[in-house]
């Protein structure tokens, strides 16, 4: 967020914070969203490069195209071994893999 922004929002009176804070996660559960969402952020750019939609990555990953819009979004029902397993069905290699999990962000 901006800091303008974030300045506006305190000034307003809203709370400002992370989604660490808010949820009370611990360091390994926030450590593993942000693992999580590096690879969904990842998915869904590799796609995108490889001028993939959704439903086309879905049917060469043998899932529908929903499922890639779960897995590109995160959602907590997608597994980190579906994430990587369709990362190598567009081509990622594994050091692109070790790129990926090094940009999680700082908790």
């Amino acid at each position: 967020m901006k800091a303008a922004k974030r300045r506006r929002l305190v000034a307003s009176g809203w709370a400002v914070g992370t989604a660490r804070e808010f949820l009370g996660l611990g360091d390994e559960e926030a450590a593993f969203v942000e693992l999580k969402l590096a690879l969904a952020e990842g998915l869904k750019e590799r796609r995108l490069k490889e001028g993939l939609t959704q439903t086309q990555l879905a049917l060469k990953i043998e899932s529908s195209q929903s499922r890639v819009a779960k897995m590109e979004a995160g959602d907590r029902s997608v597994s980190l071994d579906l994430l990587v397993r369709s990362l190598l069905a567009v081509g990622t290699t594994p050091r692109d893999l070790a790129r990926l999990i090094t940009r999680t962000r700082a908790a």
